[in-house]
């Protein structure tokens, strides 16, 4: 009886733990259309990813794209030095890594390597990589990952001189 009681307790546990939904990539709440205003007025970079920024555009981001999923972080020293999101486009059925490095990092080191990408749990790569090196920009967007019907996590990398191996950051998996 006690074991029976004990795989009761667990399975139940389980199932706590367990998400009950699932997410395909782009599915989720879009931006309220205020939101979505507030954003096409600006072409500044921002922290939270603006796709009409310079640095988007030129990467082909879409003007519709919105994140999905938590944002994730790269740490070093303890502390925050860049967020890590993956963003989707419903008009170009298309996601996008985003990558963005915090103003305490950039501070403190000038030039350092950054990429970003959209993992692909099917094909076991990243598809849309871009990176950077020697740079000291804030702001990174990969190029358009066609993986929209795929499970899929935005990652970023965050090297700084004299570090061995860049830090990385992934969001969790969307499917």
């Amino acid at each position: 009886m006690r074991t029976r009681t004990l795989l009761v307790v667990a399975a139940a546990s389980a199932c706590v733990l367990l998400p009950t939904t699932s997410a395909v990539a782009g599915t989720g709440p879009a931006p309220s259309p205020n939101k979505q205003n507030q954003t096409a007025r600006s072409a500044a970079p921002s922290e939270a990813g603006n796709p009409l920024s310079t640095k988007a555009q030129a990467a082909g981001v879409c003007s519709d794209a919105y994140q999905i999923g938590a944002t994730a972080y790269i740490n070093r020293g303890g502390a925050h030095a860049a967020s890590v999101k993956q963003f989707y486009s419903p008009r170009c059925k298309a996601n996008y890594g985003y990558v963005w490095v915090w103003q305490s990092f950039r501070d403190k080191i000038k030039d350092y390597d950054v990429s970003t990408g959209v993992y692909s749990y099917a094909r076991d790569e990243v598809v849309g990589q871009d990176w950077w090196n020697a740079t000291n920009s804030q702001e990174f967007w990969s190029f358009p990952a066609d993986t929209v019907s795929e499970c899929t996590a935005a990652i970023g990398t965050l090297r700084a001189p004299g570090d061995p191996v860049a830090g990385q950051a992934t969001t969790a998996k969307r499917c």
